[in-house]
């Protein structure tokens, strides 16, 4: 019979070797930053393509939102990497910045609290909104409609809530009259599922933390989890890592189950022997299989 202890302790040494390797790139710098509103998070980076890929003609756009539990320090420069390794493989690629939590040792996580309730998905709404007009100007070649949008961890919720506005509670802010001009979505390890996550104690009870507390918790959660904002009709396409410990694949696999009763088929690829950075790490074997799954919705 395994050892649980000696399994625990395998996969957090892999967990740490994978962190290591992601954040021993230096952070790679865009072509240029806009600014979709007036807080100084309130930016894209904008990385033109460095190849020409596919059939030629105008380009597709990938939209990156990054991860970090909501959390005030971790900011988009650590899937700066990630973002230029796309616009290696030929998309125009926008980095978004958002507002998170406060820095600090608060709710017990030196990274301090998750995320900032509304201002988190304020931003993301609004950096949507104002990216098809940003892109258009800034990077020419790019077509805004052809736009995939991908995130990692709670940018990988941030992904799939955007492209869910449409089905969002009447009279919620962030609630649009119809479905984002998308091509898809490609979440990567998201926190697609907020009951699931929340039992699991992901991130250090970032989900909880993220919608106030338990004050707040099931008032917020149907107008910002995933799992309760089927079906969106866009495509989307989940890929998780078996070995993840920090976002586990249970929580993936429940959303793509609560698709399903939906009426709504979510493809989920599941990497052997992968955890939780490799999936934006360039010099990880996963990372070119985000690629190409981005690749197969763009094109």
């Amino acid at each position: 019979m395994p050892d649980a202890a000696a399994e625990n302790g395998t996969a957090a040494a892999r967990n740490a070797a994978e962190e290591k390797s992601l954040f021993a790139h230096p952070a790679a710098a865009p072509d240029l930053t806009a600014a979709y509103g007036d807080h100084p998070d309130q930016v894209v980076d904008l990385y033109a393509p460095r190849v020409q890929a596919g059939p030629g003609g105008p380009v597709p756009v990938v939209v990156v939102l990054h991860g970090g539990a909501w959390r005030g320090p971790y900011d988009r420069r650590h899937i700066s990497p990630f973002a230029a390794f796309l616009a290696g493989r030929g998309f125009a690629v926008a980095s978004v910045e958002y507002r998170r939590g406060a820095d600090g040792g608060a709710d017990g996580d030196a990274g301090g609290r998750a995320g900032r309730w509304p201002d988190t998905l304020d931003d993301v709404a609004a950096a949507l909104d104002a990216l098809p007009a940003l892109v258009g100007e800034r990077l020419p070649g790019a077509d805004p409609r052809r736009t995939v949008l991908t995130g990692h961890s709670a940018g990988g919720h941030l992904a799939l809530w955007a492209a869910a506005r449409h089905v969002l509670p009447a009279g919620a802010p962030w609630r649009t009259d119809r479905p984002a001009p998308l091509r898809g979505v490609v979440a990567l390890a998201p926190i697609a599922d907020f009951e699931v996550a929340d039992k699991l104690d992901v991130c250090g009870g970032a989900v909880r933390q993220f919608l106030g507390g338990d004050d707040t918790f099931a008032e917020r959660r149907p107008y910002a989890d995933p799992a309760l904002l089927l079906p969106t009709g866009i495509a989307t396409t989940l890929v998780q890592g078996r070995a993840d410990v920090d976002v586990p694949q249970a929580v993936a696999e429940s959303y793509a189950d609560a698709a399903a009763k939906a009426g709504e088929v979510v493809g989920v690829t599941l990497l052997e022997d992968v955890g939780h950075f490799p999936l934006i790490d360039p010099a990880a074997d996963a990372c070119a299989v985000v690629a190409e799954e981005i690749a197969q919705l763009a094109w």
